[in-house]
């Protein structure tokens, strides 16, 4: 399949994290998600019956960042892969990046994130 709905930088301020400081405090985190699905219908009908709400695809996926706090980014990804395949029947493959750029790491660098792919 080659169509794809792509979102990036969907932000929501999140409490993750292994530290207590970590959820005690909590930090901004990003979202990236690819959708793959079939998009011809939507292609021809110009419905939106026929694709993904990506409003509701941002909403899931700031209540999962703004919700329980997950000790690691990889859950939370998870988290947000499983909920979008459930969410939307027509997607047959999702890509989400968790982004954790505040990462209490020992060196300098501009971002951390986590890719996780899940399919039906």
């Amino acid at each position: 399949m080659s169509d794809r709905i792509t979102i990036t930088g969907i932000h929501a301020f999140g409490f993750h994290g292994v530290y207590d400081h970590e959820r005690i405090n909590g930090q901004d985190f990003f979202v990236d998600v690819v959708l793959e699905l079939n998009l011809s219908k939507a292609s021809k009908s110009d419905a939106l019956k026929d694709t993904v709400d990506y409003g509701r695809v941002c909403d899931i996926i700031i209540e999962a960042i703004a919700g329980p706090p997950s000790a690691l980014i990889e859950k939370l990804a998870g988290d947000i892969g499983e909920e979008l395949l459930k969410a939307f029947k027509s997607v047959k493959k999702v890509l989400v990046t968790v982004h954790k750029p505040g990462a209490p790491v020992d060196a300098q660098v501009l971002d951390i994130a986590v890719t996780v792919e899940r399919t039906r």
